[in-house]
């Protein structure tokens, strides 16, 4: 019976709050696997970060023609680089969900070489399907701004009206409540359009698609999940913060007891080594909050087909009867194979401990 009960798979849905414990508790259990894999392209990140610093920091405090010409070309390669990093950033992230749902499936062990296997075995794939959701997420971007700026809009409107019947009280109270809404409605309308290419990465690494096909599958796959990747951001945002601010707060006090304001907001009044020693922490909060999103998004993708394809049923038939046979060329059957390429999928050894369930509802 302990067996049976170990083995089932357990068929609720995740709700935001089951999402955000699994993907901890998860995230616990492979701390140092993820954060290898997600350190070299923050680090590339954090390299265009320092190179834009001191760029821009040195040029206004040079004399010499030759710096001034060294320092810009910094400047420029600064953003470059940073860029360059994100985009690796998303790769790495695609690359990482077939790992997962690996582990998912068959308790696969996590780590940063297979992670990066995956990324070289469709590189090219996962490059172009980073550029499309880069592009989906300017465009989410931007019409959520719009959202943004009617509320300031508003917010200004209501200060003209209720400034000159002297109640300040009350032009208070409505600016913060329009500005919460406007916030609330800003964010709702970007993960509306950009969470349409939240699963790209998974359903190309997993399902073996092509980009075009990758995209079209997850606005299919995404449609109203937006509160759930609305509580994953909040979230990830929150816990960076947090970490960020466990590493700021030190760097705070020694730089005010070497005659630094903290809470300087003109940034070429700090020293380079201030702003360059905060840049690298804020980069260091991204190398261990960036896996939450790897988590996340792998644990929603598999939830999504659980709910509505019962891809529990194929990870179970994956695990207990091995990869589905190949069909002859030209005939179509009405199941996939759980995972796309032939033999990725195996079942577990003999006396190798099953993780429990595919989305890791059960265990500790």
């Amino acid at each position: 019976m302990a067996t049976l009960a170990v083995n089932q798979l357990q068929l609720a849905p995740l709700g935001a709050g089951d999402l955000i414990d699994r993907t901890v508790r998860l995230y616990r259990r492979h701390f140092m696997a993820l954060v290898r894999a997600s350190t070299p392209p923050v680090v590339i990140s954090a390299l265009g970060s320092v190179l834009y610093t001191v760029g821009v920091r040195s040029i206004a405090t040079t004399d010499s023609e030759g710096r001034v010409a060294l320092y810009f070309l910094l400047a420029l390669l600064g953003p470059l680089f940073w860029f360059v990093g994100l985009v690796a950033q998303l790769i790495v992230m695609g690359g990482a969900s077939r790992n997962l749902v690996m582990h998912l499936l068959s308790g696969e062990p996590v780590t940063a070489r297979l992670i990066y296997r995956s990324v070289r075995s469709r590189f090219w794939g996962l490059f172009g399907a980073t550029l499309a959701v880069v592009f989906s997420l300017l465009l989410s971007m931007t019409l959520a701004s719009v959202a943004l700026m009617v509320t300031l809009l508003l917010i200004v409107f209501v200060a003209v009206i209720t400034v000159p019947i002297g109640a300040p009280w009350l032009t208070a109270i409505l600016s913060i409540v329009l500005y919460a809404a406007g916030l609330l409605a800003t964010l709702y309308i970007f993960f509306l359009i950009g969470g349409r290419v939240a699963y790209v990465p998974q359903v190309l690494m997993v399902e073996g698609k092509g980009v075009m096909a990758s995209v079209s599958r997850s606005a299919g796959l995404a449609r109203g999940n937006v509160r759930r990747l609305m509580a994953l951001f909040l979230f990830s945002t929150f816990a960076t913060y947090s970490a960020l601010m466990l590493l700021m707060i030190p760097l705070g006090w020694v730089g005010y007891l070497n005659g630094i304001n903290p809470f300087e907001m003109d940034a070429t009044r700090l020293p380079v080594w201030y702003s360059i020693i905060s840049t690298l922490f804020a980069q260091l909060a991204g190398i261990l909050l960036e896996p939450v999103w790897m988590l996340g998004l792998s644990l929603l993708y598999v939830d999504e087909r659980v709910r509505h394809e019962g891809y529990d049923v194929e990870l179970l038939a994956s695990q207990r009867f091995g990869d589905m046979p190949e069909l002859p060329a030209g005939v179509e059957g009405p199941l996939a194979p759980a995972l796309a390429e032939a033999g990725a999928a195996r079942a577990p050894d003999e006396g190798e401990k099953f993780p429990g369930s595919v989305l890791g509802l059960t265990g500790r």
